[in-house]
């Protein structure tokens, strides 16, 4: 009796652990979800529909996009966190969910790094150091200068976590004095800038952009590793006289934590192969969006890597934890 026990406890062991390989042999099946903690409209809003639509044909299934805006992205986090791990429920996570909201709150609701599962970087957000032209200053140096000389009389616009913390990070290695101004988002705080309500952004804004090229805003320096095809006469913070500069906007797509590894390689592949296409390439730029592809260690290792940059961050520029 003891060795036919034995044999039906095994055999149940057996048939659960065929569970998930069966359940990947067939995967997809049904419609998947990508949840995106931005509303509809932007450029993140953008960058998952010009990835997701592709994914559905490669699939065969329909990828769709769904928005859970707020809480900087913990929303949408958690959403995914605690969806079953079986494929239909992805994340288009930004540094927003994985880099701000683990660093500054003192009780994040999940870990960036044991919550979730590593599919593939898309890519970059163009991020740049926008002025008024009624700010005398041609170069970071000389807006550096120029605010040091003026300490407290400048105003910043910030739109999102990032644009708060690159600000921060920036104002710390300068040694300079600004106010804050918040904004729900980049486009409201550079139409502020247009106006002249507020001197500096840090933003990614294709408008912001089209108004640089224009000379209706200064462009003085990108956070990008390398220069913008969009902007090439714009340095990078590096460039500019800043090396140690290191805040970064970046996309990736996650799943679950324990998403079965056939699948997670599945969607690997699919999403590297897309990232190659020229049309697609074509359309991220359009949005000023490097495409960026990874395997799934590389993307993990690099979430590690910027939780490590953002506690720094958040520390040296004396940023306090809600």
């Amino acid at each position: 009796m003891q060795n036919l026990a034995r044999r039906i406890a095994l055999l149940v062991v057996l048939a659960l652990g065929a569970v998930p390989l069966a359940a990947s042999a067939q995967y997809p099946n049904k419609p998947i979800r990508m949840v995106l903690q931005f509303p509809a409209g932007g450029i993140a809003d953008a960058v998952a529909r010009i990835v997701a639509q592709p994914l559905s044909q490669a699939l065969g299934q329909p990828v769709i996009v769904e928005n859970r805006p707020g809480a900087d992205g913990a929303i949408a986090g958690e959403t995914v966190m605690k969806a079953a791990p079986d494929g239909y429920t992805l994340l288009l996570a930004t540094n927003s969910t994985l880099s701000a909201v683990p660093t500054l709150r003192k009780n994040p609701p999940y870990d960036p790094v044991t919550d979730f599962a590593p599919i593939s970087m898309v890519g970059r957000f163009s991020f740049f150091v926008f002025t008024h032209p009624g700010v005398p200053a041609n170069t970071l140096a000389e807006f550096v200068n120029y605010a040091r000389g003026n300490p407290g009389k400048l105003n910043y616009g910030t739109g999102n976590t990032t644009s708060i913390l690159a600000t921060a990070q920036f104002k710390s290695l300068a040694g300079i004095d600004m106010v804050q101004v918040p904004y729900k988002g980049d486009a409201p705080a550079t139409t502020d800038l247009l106006g002249g309500r507020v001197d500096v952004v840090i933003a990614s804004t294709v408008p912001g952009l089209a108004l640089a090229k224009e000379g209706k805003l200064r462009a003085l320096a990108t956070l990008l590793a390398r220069r913008s095809s969009h902007l090439p006469d714009v340095p990078t913070m590096a460039e500019a006289g800043y090396p140690k500069y290191s805040v970064s906007s970046w996309a990736g797509i996650f799943g679950p934590a324990k998403l079965p590894r056939p699948i997670v390689e599945r969607l690997t592949r699919e999403i590297n192969a897309i990232l190659q296409r020229p049309e697609v390439k074509e359309q991220l730029d359009r949005q000023a969006f490097e495409g960026e592809a990874s395997t799934p260690e590389e993307l993990g290792a690099f979430v590690k890597e910027q939780l490590d940059v953002w506690r720094r961050a958040v520390r040296e520029a004396g940023i306090p934890q809600e």
